[in-house]
């Protein structure tokens, strides 16, 4: 049973991970002298990233197949960057020890964006993603 929805269940564990990890403090985590520059904006960008791949695959999951492949990436580009513009509305907003930020915003979409063009560029073609009904 979970082998025929483990695509749902893999994009919403993801999204679960990225929203705790978005609205927790990390204040008291020690880096111990690691300071790798706008090492959080790659953070944003892998996450982003694989949701998007994540959200395409659980819409052809979930329609089995029978929605296009283009649709299924622009649905999935389209929340995954809405979601994180709330994500950080909310960091913004609600949050007292977080801070939304624009870049924040533009590693998500470039994140997502990279993402559905992964999936372009694996399934397009000759090798098209397939689903068994």
């Amino acid at each position: 049973m979970f082998k025929r929805y483990s695509f749902t269940i893999g994009f919403i564990c993801w999204i679960v991970i990225i929203t705790v990890l978005s609205l927790s403090s990390f204040e008291d985590f020690d880096t111990q002298g690691i300071n790798i520059p706008h090492l959080d904006k790659l953070v944003h960008f892998f996450f982003y990233f694989v949701a998007a791949i994540l959200g395409v695959l659980l819409i052809r999951e979930q329609t089995k197949g029978h929605l296009n492949l283009y649709r299924s990436i622009i649905i999935s580009t389209l929340f995954v960057i809405v979601y994180g513009i709330v994500i950080e509305v909310i960091q913004s907003t609600f949050i007292q020890y977080r801070s939304g930020e624009s870049f924040d915003v533009l590693a998500n979409s470039i994140g997502a964006f990279f993402g559905a063009g992964l999936i372009i560029i694996l399934f397009s073609g000759k090798t098209p993603l397939k689903w068994k009904d």
